[in-house]
């Protein structure tokens, strides 16, 4: 009974019961990312959890096309390179005519086909030899699924939250501004400005990249000095998943394959490369009455990226793909083979065979 002999509303006290359950103060609470990880690490992983913020050093090594995988302030890092030998011909088909596939609901339990058919990527087809001849455009390649009321949302605001972070992958991974090595304001504006330990490594990662401070593990950009998008198309395959979180928030995470193919900035260069990255975005939308949170902005949760000729140890803060002639002065890693097209295994599994591997071959790119 409420104040006067009222009954308390059933919404009411089932929100109260969720917040006694959690432990939540009356105030609402600053979002921390690097909480937030620990505690996410803690419920779903065995054994004893790294601390955030530590990292196992990969090996330094030089050449080759490089595959990267990092964790959240580099947690992880593994780097594999391209085996020249293997750069033509893994996908059978990836023409013109190929059929494109539907969007990604689920994570498949293979990996794409690697039949030889030997056809390089042209200027005038820049996906063809690939898997991604087959993916979509753009956001058309990542699947959304229907929005419903979940944690302290009504479906409304549900459909909201999933459009804004469609738009942060867009601003952060597509926009052309971006990949052209801008400063990425717009997918910046989306995360919430009151997690502190976010914001200082966003201040640093564009001034001062580093292995702990890179700006790639969020965002997609290139030297225009040196390389340039083929077209204006960005092939992905990928979706977005949501459920409910600490103290009633929404918890998106997205997990999207970007493949972006590119020539070297010098006129009338033809010679085509491709750069793949893989990343995972987990995001929080709060509850303003139990979080310090900006209408409009999420907190960070976990962040995780794979990449593919995009760099071995260069923490310029843009992807740095190399060609022919550098493949062929390069040493070979001494890390695993990995296909970047690979989608079967989650990122956690993908960083945990990872470990502290140094540089190895990507069997495609």
């Amino acid at each position: 009974m409420g104040k006067g002999g009222e009954s308390i509303p059933d919404e009411e006290w089932e929100r109260f019961l969720r917040e006694a359950e959690a432990g939540a103060e009356g105030a609402p609470e600053e979002p921390s990312a690097r909480a937030r990880m620990v505690a996410r690490r803690l419920r779903e992983e065995t054994g004893r959890p790294e601390p955030w913020r530590s990292r196992q050093p990969a090996r330094r090594q030089g050449g080759k096309v490089w595959y990267a995988v990092g964790l959240l302030v580099a947690a992880a890092l593994l780097v594999v390179a391209l085996d020249p030998g293997r750069v033509a011909g893994w996908f059978g088909g990836g023409g013109a005519g190929s059929a494109p596939l539907a969007a990604e609901s689920e994570r498949p339990d293979q990996p794409p086909p690697t039949e030889a058919a030997a056809q390089r990527p042209t200027v005038e087809q820049p996906f063809r030899g690939s898997p991604a001849a087959q993916w979509g455009d753009g956001t058309a390649g990542i699947g959304l699924p229907e929005a419903r009321a979940t944690g302290w949302m009504s479906k409304g605001q549900v459909a909201q939250a999933l459009e804004k972070t469609q738009g942060f992958l867009v601003a952060s991974s597509l926009d052309p501004d971006v990949l052209r090595g801008e400063r990425p304001g717009k997918a910046i504006a989306l995360i919430n400005p009151h997690q502190r330990d976010v914001q200082d490594y966003l201040a640093t990662a564009f001034r001062t990249p580093s292995r702990e401070n890179d700006p790639l593990l969020l965002f997609s950009r290139f030297d225009r000095t040196k390389v340039r998008l083929v077209g204006d198309v960005v092939r992905t395959r990928g979706r977005i998943t949501y459920r409910e979180g600490e103290r009633g928030a929404v918890e998106v995470t997205t997990d999207v394959t970007y493949v972006y193919p590119v020539v070297r900035a010098a006129a009338g260069s033809d010679e085509v490369a491709r750069t793949i990255v893989r990343r995972e975005v987990v995001m929080n939308w709060d509850d303003p009455a139990k979080v310090v949170v900006e209408p409009g902005t999420f907190s960070l949760v976990s962040y995780k990226v794979d990449t593919a000729n995009g760099g071995c140890d260069t923490f310029t803060g843009y992807l740095t793909p190399e060609f022919s002639a550098e493949r062929a002065a390069s040493r070979p890693g001494d890390g695993p083979e990995v296909d970047p097209y690979d989608r079967s295994a989650s990122m956690d599994t993908r960083m945990r065979e990872a470990g502290d591997a140094g540089c190895g071959a990507a069997t495609r790119s």
